[in-house]
This record gives structure tokens, sequence and C-alpha cells, in this order.
């Protein structure tokens, strides 16, 4: 018989492999001062990134309250310049009125 066909040969070949990959696992693990200051490392990145994330966060809404600002300013301003222009308007109306007024009563007053 070749070994491997029967049952308790895969079983056993199974063990061995596995036993295999746990020795290969134990050896890959990291030594617990190694893996704290891995955690650490980690830790102190998160950290820098939480700030720069927060900094970050910070100026855009910096930016759009200002946008904001900006863009209610000059809406305000356009308001000033329709109320200006209108009353500009009135008062054109209102000295072209004076003058034909006073064209009519300086004619009348030459008869």
């Amino acid at each position: 018989m070749i070994p491997g066909q029967n049952f308790n040969d895969r079983l056993k070949e199974q063990k061995e492999a596995k036993l295999a990959m746990l020795k290969r696992a134990k050896k890959a693990e990291l030594d617990p001062e190694e893996k704290q200051r891995l955690m650490e490392e980690r830790a102190a990145r998160n950290e820098a990134r939480a700030k720069r994330d927060a900094e970050r966060e910070a100026a855009k809404k910096a930016q759009r309250e200002k946008a904001a600002a900006e863009k209610l300013e000059k809406e305000r301003k356009a308001e000033l310049a329709k109320v200006a222009k209108k009353k500009a308007q009135e008062e054109l109306i209102r000295a072209q009125k004076a003058r034909r007024d006073a064209k009519y009563a300086a004619r009348k007053n030459r008869r």
C-alpha cells in the first residue's frame, strides 16, 4: 500500500501540517514589547490623524461661515443699491416734473 492512501495516514499528515502551521504562526508572532511599541505608534498616528481632521474640519467650517457672511453682505449691498436706485429714479421723476412745471409756469408768466 502507498503511504497517504488510508485514512490514518491522511489524518497524521493533516495533524503534522497543522502543527507546522502553528509553529510558523508562533514564530511570526511578535514579542510583547514589540507589540506594545507598535500599538503605541499606531495610537500616536491615530491621534495625530484625528487632530489633523479636527483642524481641517474647523478650517472648512470657518470657510463656510466666511462665505455665508460674504453672501449676506453682498445681498445687503445689492438691496441697498436697489433702494438707492429706486430713490434716484423717484428723485429724477420729481426733478423732471419740477422742470416741466417750471417751464409751463414761465410760459404762463410771459403772457
